[in-house]
């Protein structure tokens, strides 16, 4: 499945990235509308962390759909993301994986650039996870809305 408002692909030539969750290419066509979800951690509504790698991951990305979702978009419209990830490792890289196919089970992954870093900006924070999507503008062009 792919989203309606952009293209994600993998072109001949690069390796295929699918088994760790994500594409090569993203082409958004002109007016579209952009959504910037800012990093979304693993904290709750009441801010709480879990200490399991798995959950946090993801409450990181229900956190994201729910930023999503007030624009009337969801995680099939995310074509970029940036994932920090504190104190990466092979085992963490799979449980983002499986994550990650289950958020998006049945498409494309976004692009994604994955950072591993020291800490973040919680104590206990394992994951943070910044989306850039897009969706039809309803006027069909820029709206700046």
């Amino acid at each position: 499945m792919t989203s309606s408002t952009f293209d994600l692909l993998n072109p001949a030539g690069l390796y295929d990235p699918t088994p760790n969750a994500y594409s090569h290419l993203a082409v958004v066509p002109p007016g579209a509308r952009w959504l910037f979800v800012a990093g979304q951690g693993g904290e709750d509504r009441r801010g709480e962390l879990s200490c399991v790698f798995a959950e946090q991951a993801a409450q990181a990305i229900a956190n994201v759909q729910t930023a999503l979702k007030s624009k009337g978009a969801d995680l099939r419209d995310v074509f970029k993301l940036t994932l920090l990830i504190a104190d990466h490792s092979e085992q963490r890289l799979r449980i983002w994986v499986e994550q990650a196919d289950r958020a998006w089970a049945g498409c494309n992954k976004p692009v994604c650039t994955l950072i591993p870093v020291p800490r973040l900006a919680l104590d206990g924070m394992m994951i943070e996870i910044e989306a850039v999507a897009a969706i039809a503008s309803p006027t069909g062009g820029q709206d700046g809305a």
